[in-house]
């Protein structure tokens, strides 16, 4: 209950619209440990018990002060910010604020009991309508009567593994994959919770549903099949409003954003406002793998038209009608977007770009990684995971990443972004210069092999691999002239690894490398069956998208996943529970590294270069806990102290789907 004394602070020193968004738990209850700082404001310190967050960096240095920070490497994007990097602290740009467990879903185990209102109770018949809250069947006989529950549900109760147990089987039913993504959001909308439950507990069954393949025809067929929006859409119309637009989201705790235009919907081009599949389903992915809270992550479409025909053609098309604007229209659309973000929701929410067309992926990319915490999945988040399966693969081939030979089929931002985080790790363990490792890495696109005759008329994030060599116009040439050990597709062109490549690959390889990464599974560069068939099962073979295991010569072989899946739950979380403020790139090799040990001997045996779905949320623990210990290395963690074991303090925040008991 609030006091008199503190209601009369609370009128006398906050805005009325801060009132509305503090809900009565969070006054009346003691602060989450784990929260973070936030504004200077009193009210902000008020709710904190007037506790002082000190942001402290570590320093060796003369008695005057002098700091010593040692040389790190950085990226490309260092050359395009003219030598910006992450670690320069801008003070214009470095702001308080961050996120907090308003709700007390961090604080609350699976045995406490929890308020499952923020304000009041109004009617059973709303409980039953907040997705949050809902349990459906669920809801003991003691429960029924506290929350005016009694007649509007049947009077059967049952457990959660029973509704469980039930979904699963009706899931099941279904045969068009489609069908089945539909119903999952359903769910997602009537019973958080259970929706977790059901995706964590079948990960290897529904993540080809919530997500890559199934979700790249949801997205086609977005318009169609909307029934109830998902996140925030800015568009044009909101130019110059969106801090207004955000402040009409319900939540004002976001941790995560994961933002897309549409340009680049996987390997399906330009779907415009319907790209909203992805950022919905990745942040699913983010709670479920990497155990962040769902009211703490937010999806947003950023929608500036389409230049998509079929879609402005298309009566159930659901942005705006107009081709994409481009330029100085498009870049202070997104400038005001991130400005927004910042002043609403603070210095260390994650912002997340996501299938953004190469052109602006590396621009945003460049320019707002030296004033947010931002982080490409695309670009970022694929190569992590891709270092860690050649890490694991190298317990097969034998030798060092320095002693192998890369060629790509692809240099949009996915193979340009593995290009160089290969790169950076083999100057890592070689101490060579970074333009010298690179001289190990060869890409291929539309026009043939990228040689240094054509560096005029390339891009700039293709320009570092422009070697000398004369020119090849075919990726069946480029194989016989470079002779690679590793083959990576990263084109979004289907059928580009033909036999005629393979076979080539197969000729001066024992166990050629063969990455097909491309999705959805229609991109594939190859199938798991044509690797293993035309290396005579000699392929050390990873995909995308998911594929069947093939039997080949009497033998079962299951084909690895090179899921970005693996990667960016776990590097969020990391990010999250350090309090980071910016990504370096030693961020994404402690990501790499910490996936490449989860790698058992038993795997690899196998021929599996990547460990099972069935243990992701340990996965996920350990990377974040990497990631974490490289920010607080790095000077870029803000939550202090710093916890001693890493990986049960990730574990300890990680949101559970279990059933809570309601007073």
């Amino acid at each position: 209950m609030i006091s008199f004394n503190r209601s009369i602070f609370l009128q006398s020193h906050c805005s009325e619209s801060y009132i509305n968004e503090i809900p009565l738990s969070a006054i009346s209850s003691s602060p989450s440990p784990s929260s973070s700082s936030s504004s200077s404001s009193s009210c902000s310190r008020f709710a904190r018990s007037q506790r002082r967050v000190v942001l402290c960096c570590c320093s060796q240095g003369t008695g005057r002060g002098e700091i010593k920070i040692r040389a790190l490497m950085e990226s490309t994007l260092k050359e395009i910010r003219d030598g910006a990097s992450v670690l320069d602290m801008d003070p214009k740009s470095t702001v308080g604020g961050g996120v907090e467990d308003v709700y007390g879903e961090d604080r609350a185990t699976e045995d406490q009991l929890v308020t499952p209102w923020t304000i009041s109770v109004a009617s059973g018949y709303s409980l039953l309508r907040d997705p949050r809250h809902n349990k459906g069947l669920a809801f003991t006989e003691k429960e029924r009567d506290a929350h005016y529950l009694r007649g509007l549900l049947p009077p059967a109760v049952a457990t959660q593994e029973l509704q469980e147990k039930k979904i699963m089987h009706n899931l099941r039913q279904y045969q068009v994959p489609l069908q089945r993504y539909m119903a999952m959001m359903d769910l997602q909308e009537r019973n958080e919770r259970l929706f977790y439950k059901l995706l964590i507990d079948n990960v290897e069954e529904l993540l080809p549903v919530v997500y890559t393949p199934t979700v790249g025809e949801a997205c086609q067929k977005y318009g169609s099949i909307f029934r109830r929006p998902q996140g925030l859409y800015i568009s044009l119309k909101e130019k110059g409003k969106i801090l207004e637009v955000l402040k009409n989201w319900p939540e004002k705790s976001i941790q995560v954003i994961v933002v897309t235009d549409g340009e680049r919907i996987l390997g399906l081009g330009d779907l415009g406002c319907q790209g909203m599949g992805i950022p919905v389903g990745k942040l699913a992915l983010y709670t479920a793998l990497g155990g962040l809270r769902p009211s703490a992550c937010l999806p947003i479409t950023i929608d500036v038209g389409t230049n998509n025909e079929n879609l402005l053609k298309d009566d159930f098309y659901i942005g705006l009608r107009q081709k994409r604007a481009t330029g100085k229209e498009y870049a202070d659309l997104l400038h005001e977007f991130m400005c927004a973000v910042k002043q609403n929701y603070g210095e260390k929410v994650l912002v997340q770009f996501e299938d953004f067309a190469n052109h602006n992926a590396f621009e945003l990319l460049a320019k707002y990684g030296t004033t947010h915490l931002v982080f490409n999945d695309d670009i970022q988040g694929t190569a992590s995971v891709v270092l860690a399966g050649l890490v694991a693969a190298l317990k097969l081939v034998g030798g060092t990443l320095a002693e192998h030979t890369f060629l790509f089929l692809g240099a949009g931002e996915a193979g340009t972004g593995i290009a160089e985080l290969i790169a950076l790790e083999m100057s890592k363990q070689t101490k060579a210069p970074l333009e010298e490792t690179r001289k190990k890495i060869w890409l291929v696109d539309s026009k043939g092999l990228i040689v240094s005759s054509r560096k005029e008329s390339l891009q700039h994030f293709k320009k570092p691999w422009a070697h000398e060599h004369e020119p090849v116009n075919t990726l069946e040439d480029a194989v016989k002239a470079i002779k690679p050990t590793v083959l990576i597709g990263t084109s979004g062109v289907g059928r580009t690894f033909t036999k005629e490549v393979v076979e080539a690959m197969a000729s001066f390889n024992e166990k050629p490398i063969i990455l097909a990464l491309s999705n959805p599974t229609s991109q594939s560069e190859c199938t798991a069956e044509e690797a293993y068939t035309w290396t005579k099962g000699r392929a050390i073979f990873a995909s995308g998208s998911p594929f069947d295991p093939v039997e080949y010569n009497g033998k079962i072989i299951v084909p690895g996943q090179s899921n970005n899946a693996y990667i960016f739950p776990g590097f969020g979380l990391g990010l999250v529970i350090s309090g980071a403020i910016r990504v370096h790139d030693e961020m994404l090799l402690a990501a790499s590294e910490a996936l490449a040990k989860q790698v058992t001997k038993e795997n690899i045996e196998k021929g599996q270069i990547y460990p099972p779905f069935t243990n992701i949320r340990k996965i996920s623990a350990h990377i974040a806990a990497n990631v974490a210990a490289k920010a607080y290395e790095l000077g870029l963690a803000t939550r202090l102290p710093r916890p001693q074991d890493l990986v049960k303090y990730a574990e300890s925040c990680m949101y559970g789907p279990i059933y809570r008991s309601y007073r």
